[in-house]
């Protein structure tokens, strides 16, 4: 009954969080059928900051804490070990869903492009830096990074295997992939309004930031091997060892 339960709360979470991630970025988009970044202000322009820096140092705490071995090992004396990944994964997406929920849209736009070139170029680069990320957390195994591996592999008593470190395809010229496609998805779009700027420099902010910590734990737990990689290869930019 035990593994049925674990299985069914690693499922659940998983198709949580891919809802909310989509409603996200349908949340960029300037479609009309759904409440998006770029609808009318409500509220008066600093409280419309102050939320949004809010939010999405929520999301950033979330991802961050929860992300560190120490945080690991405090809620692992809570729940089963095989269900920390759902529930970091769970919790990211309702993350996500508070900054779409709660976000308070500010009007005024950087740039607006409605029509030819520019529009079609910008919608093409806002889809392909989604596919680009979804892509790249296959090749690192997209099931263990969502929590379903581990706990299908606990339903069928099968051992879980480190996922060791190999470089290939994306990852033999970029460090973080999916983290590059998320930027890209964030300002390539053919309307920035003021909100969707903010959403936009912030969460870059919090990705880089992100990024160095996660640097220092690869490092720490791969030692001379990651350094290697760092010196050969591009954070974000395949060219720019550094970033």
């Amino acid at each position: 009954m035990k593994k049925y339960l674990i299985l069914t709360y690693g499922v659940l979470a998983y198709i949580s969080a891919l809802i909310f991630q989509f409603w996200f970025i349908l949340y960029l988009t300037d479609f009309d059928f759904i409440s998006n970044i770029n609808n009318p202000q409500t509220s008066s322009t600093i409280y419309a900051i102050s939320i949004d820096i809010l939010l999405v140092l929520l999301f950033g705490l979330q991802h961050s804490l929860m992300a560190r071995d120490w945080f690991k090992d405090i809620i692992k004396r809570y729940i089963p070990q095989v269900i920390e990944r759902s529930t970091y994964v769970f919790f990211s997406g309702i993350g996500l869903f508070l900054i779409v929920y709660f976000w308070q849209n500010i009007d005024g736009y950087i740039w607006k492009i409605d029509s030819g070139f520019g529009f079609y170029m910008l919608s093409f680069l806002f889809v392909f830096g989604w596919l680009f990320s979804t892509f790249a957390t296959f090749i690192i195994n997209h099931f263990e990074l969502f929590g379903l591996q581990q706990v299908y592999h606990n339903f069928k008593d099968v051992d879980t295997k480190d996922i060791s470190f190999t470089k290939k395809m994306l990852y033999k010229y970029i460090r973080h992939p999916i983290q590059l496609g998320v930027i890209m998805g964030l300002w390539f779009s053919p309307t920035m309004s003021y909100g969707h700027f903010l959403l936009s420099f912030t969460m870059t902010i919090y990705i880089f930031i992100g990024l160095h910590y996660e640097e220092k734990n690869l490092m720490d737990k791969l030692g001379d091997e990651y350094m290697k990689y760092r010196q050969e290869v591009g954070m974000v930019l395949p060219l720019i060892k550094n970033y």
